[in-house]
């Protein structure tokens, strides 16, 4: 490679027309939606909470149904680095789509401050609480606890945030193309 191959290239762009913020419970399909849902753009990028959990190697605690600060704290963080991440996506031209479990409104509000100024899309994944059960024991990703309680906590804080879809009857892409349509 020539030594001048990255002289006056340009990392920013046009930016992109759209980010996106996936939520819902463990199961709700959050994932695999927002990976799909990046796909379907020329440019996208799906930043996955959990993975950006797993780059803590030493010292790293997961969220429990306790009370641990430390955790509460390292969730923040996460969504932050999500968030950081988001930008420089969007910046570049590249459509982000953030998937992460949020049920509580001190969450979602953090998440969006640091997305403020974002063309940003909030998408709520909500399916039944049974279709969540199936999907969670289908699953190769075993979760350490039942957050099948999440699911209330969800519906009462965040209520009429965001665009909600109860996908227990839909397929992987027919979500997509329902979030799609939705603008």
């Amino acid at each position: 490679m020539p030594e001048t191959s990255f002289q006056g290239q340009a990392v920013d762009t046009a930016p992109a027309p759209a980010a996106y913020l996936v939520i819902g419970i463990p199961g709700s399909g959050k994932s695999s939606v927002s990976a799909g849902l990046a796909r379907r753009f020329p440019l996208g990028a799906h930043i996955e909470g959990d993975h950006l959990q797993e780059l803590i190697v030493a010292g790293g605690r997961l969220p429990s149904p306790e009370e641990d600060l430390e955790a509460d704290r390292q969730l923040l963080l996460r969504a932050r680095n999500a968030a950081v991440l988001a930008r420089s996506f969007h910046a570049a031209g590249v459509v982000p789509v953030i998937d992460d479990v949020v049920v509580r409104r001190a969450h979602l509000d953090f998440y969006l401050e640091h997305l403020k100024d974002l063309p940003l899309r909030l998408i709520v994944l909500a399916p039944s609480a049974d279709v969540v059960a199936r999907r969670v024991a289908e699953r190769d990703k075993v979760l350490a606890d039942d957050w099948s309680f999440l699911d209330e906590a969800l519906r009462t804080e965040l209520g009429g945030r965001g665009t909600w879809f109860d996908t227990s009857g839909m397929s992987l892409e027919e979500t997509i193309d329902a979030v799609l349509a939705k603008g």
